[in-house]
């Protein structure tokens, strides 16, 4: 036989061999099924859900403030002398009566004896002049004396009583210059720096001494918008409003006060009103020109929404969360954020309350994707108290 012959029936039956192998494996009991089942199915990922918290939430305004001193003086001698000392160190919170400064006595104290002297002499001589008109009533009476005499004894007696009491009026003006070389603090606050050191010439009203502010209780001042002052208008008309004050950089309110003035007018150019919370202050943590945030408690809101703030998630659509639909597959919602509360945000719009709220792992999911939900963790016990 041909050679060609030989190879062309050698790939025949090769062929044919193949064909009756694949017949016999494919009619083999269990390997059809083998042969069509599909690929495992996708497994469910573990994510972390919390419940949708159900409560009575505050409502708040929040504004960027100032604080404000009550009161700010600048403290100035009423007269002329050489500044002795200084009482109180640069500072130093003091209280309404305490001694600041010390002027030079000597000067207002010998004014003072001079007066006392002089209100001696006055009553000296107006016990003569009594003591001369009453042996001028006794001659009168026995016409022993012309009444023109009488009179001008009487007159005597009258000036004389004039003069002592201008001379105990001298003593009283001496007096009242001397208590003046004492510049005591004119209400309780907190001093500021030195400007006249011991033996500086001071000037009657013409040379600062030191500045004094009260630092409690103290003001907050803040600008509301129109729209706002609508509803402070409101919440005021019930009650008073609660005001809770944070300095930047605290992780919550320290002092609180209520609203007590809001001004007469809105700025036009800026749309806004001039607003003022008055603070306690009691710990004199505050300082004037401070810069800080206050809170307007306005009202409250019953069977508010909330959620994790760490569920919230950001898209070119706006804010959402993810929550776990039937068939446990992720889907999403948009929502609407209110006010926050510690670690939990407001939802005000776009869920329900019976919700699962996936808060964590949202890089990893997308809507539509099967999920298993993590059982939530125990409470971790307190630790003991030292």
């Amino acid at each position: 036989m041909p050679l060609g012959k030989v190879r062309f029936s050698v790939a025949v039956v090769a062929v044919a061999a193949a064909a009756g192998a694949y017949f016999v494996l494919r009619h083999q009991p269990g390997v059809e099924r083998a042969v069509a089942a599909p690929g495992p199915a996708a497994q469910a990922m573990p994510v972390p859900v919390a419940a949708v918290v159900k409560r009575t939430m505050p409502i708040y305004l929040d504004y960027a403030a100032r604080t404000e001193s009550i009161r700010n003086v600048v403290l100035q001698a009423k007269i002329t002398g050489y500044m002795g000392a200084q009482s109180r160190a640069d500072g130093t919170d003091v209280k309404e009566g305490d001694l600041i400064y010390q002027i030079d006595q000597r000067d207002y104290q010998v004014a003072l004896d001079s007066a006392n002297a002089q209100v001696d002499r006055d009553a000296a001589s107006l016990e003569y002049l009594r003591s001369n008109l009453s042996r001028g009533n006794e001659l009168a009476r026995n016409g022993y004396l012309a009444r023109d005499s009488f009179e001008q004894r009487t007159s005597s007696v009258r000036q004389g009583e004039a003069q002592l009491a201008m001379s105990r009026t001298a003593v009283r003006g001496a007096e009242l210059n001397l208590s003046y070389t004492e510049i005591r603090a004119p209400f309780t606050g907190r001093l500021g720096r030195n400007q006249a050191p011991a033996g500086t010439l001071i000037s009657a009203a013409g040379t600062p001494l030191n500045t004094l502010v009260q630092l409690a209780p103290i003001y907050v001042t803040f600008n509301p918008s129109e729209t706002d002052l609508v509803e402070i208008q409101k919440a005021r008309a019930v009650g008073k409003i609660e005001a809770q004050v944070r300095v930047p950089g605290e992780a919550q309110s320290r002092h609180r006060g209520e609203l007590t003035f809001i001004d007469n007018s809105v700025d036009r150019a800026t749309g806004t009103i001039v607003a003022r919370a008055t603070i306690d202050n009691g710990d004199l943590a505050l300082l004037p020109g401070q810069y800080v945030n206050v809170r307007l408690l306005i009202g409250e809101r019953p069977d508010t929404l909330l959620v994790p703030q760490v569920a919230i998630g950001s898209n070119q659509l706006g804010k959402f969360v993810y929550v776990i639909e039937e068939g446990g597959k992720v889907g999403i919602r948009l929502v609407e954020l209110g006010s926050i509360d510690g670690d939990l945000v407001a939802v005000n719009r776009g869920i329900r309350e019976t919700d699962q709220i996936i808060s964590g792992n949202l890089q990893k999911i997308f809507p539509g994707m099967p999920v298993a939900p993590l059982p939530p963790r125990p409470a971790t016990a307190a630790a003991p108290a030292a």
